[in-house]
């Protein structure tokens, strides 16, 4: 299917992230992993400079990378350095990872959207960071909170889409 089209981001751990996108229309499939770091083939225990992100594959005609976007600030807190709920570090930071000028450009358009809203406490920090590879995560961490229900997150819909 040629519509059907990837997007990267990391807000915090990664659990939270993919249990909400995973039933967002348009999204197809999601996978949780590791972006943007120092080392090739990173794990849980070993991913310096690398941020817990997902893989999303969507449907390009049920959805769009900018909805993508405006839910991805309606999930995470865009406004803390490396800091998601109880976690702490660059590996929680708040990253897109973007495959071209156009993903650029439309989250450049977006992370203005959201800071002209005044919504959040302080503008975004999300940092924009060209997407080299994603490294799938261990399967103990693809759909964790579909196989433990109660387990931590710190993710959840705060506000209606930024987008008019």
């Amino acid at each position: 299917m040629t519509n059907l089209k990837k997007a990267y981001i990391a807000g915090g751990c990664f659990w939270g992230m993919e249990d909400l996108f995973r039933v967002r229309p348009g999204i197809v499939s999601t996978e949780v992993g590791y972006l943007g770091g120092e080392n090739d083939d990173p794990t849980y225990r070993n991913h310096p400079g690398h941020a817990e992100g997902i893989e999303l594959t969507y449907d390009s005609n049920k959805t769009t990378f900018t909805h993508i976007l405006d839910y991805f600030f309606r999930i995470h807190n865009p406004t803390t350095l490396n800091k998601q709920g109880n976690d702490i570090g660059s590996s929680y930071r708040s990253a897109i990872f973007f495959q071209n000028e156009t993903e650029k450009e439309e989250a450049l358009k977006v992370i203005k959207i959201v800071n002209n809203s005044n919504r959040w406490d302080g503008n975004a920090v999300t940092t924009l960071e060209s997407f080299t590879e994603f490294w799938a995560a261990e399967p103990e961490h693809q759909d964790y909170l579909v196989r433990v229900p109660n387990g931590y997150t710190c993710h959840f819909e705060r506000f209606d889409s930024f987008l008019k």
